[in-house]
């Protein structure tokens, strides 16, 4: 199946998969989905994610997510910059999100990184998605 947004599609497969209390859901693979996923593993949002592989060489991601006593640990997960309407920032305008207690995660030329790591390496990019 064709998929228009493909970190959309990622996120709402999170997004429903917490709110049916799932321990793994599963997504189709893709570098920039991996990237995203390590960045919400590095920051500790989900536990971990393996790459299972199927007869024909097709390939999925295995998303555990991560539930602190009975309720998940991501809050909100919103989808930032669209196929139809991008979101670019520069550094300056990289905004703490939340008052820091969340992240935005963004493309940026040296690879996607949360928004303090683009303020630390003085880099603006594409704002992907915000996560709580």
């Amino acid at each position: 199946m064709a998929v228009n947004d493909p970190i959309g599609d990622l996120l709402a497969r999170i997004r429903n998969g917490q709110l049916r209390g799932l321990a793994k859901v599963k997504s189709p693979n893709s570098r920039l989905r991996t990237r995203v996923l390590d960045v919400l593993q590095a920051e500790g949002f989900i536990r971990g994610y393996a790459e299972v592989e199927f007869k024909g060489g097709r390939k999925e991601l295995e998303i555990e997510l991560k539930y602190h006593e009975g309720r998940p640990v991501i809050r909100e997960l919103k989808r930032v910059s669209t196929p139809g309407r991008r979101v670019y920032a520069g550094v300056s305008d990289l905004k703490p999100h939340r008052n820091g207690l969340g992240l935005s995660i963004v493309s940026t030329p040296q690879g996607v990184m949360t928004d303090s790591s683009a303020r630390e390496k003085n880099v603006g990019g594409e704002v992907l998605c915000q996560v709580f």
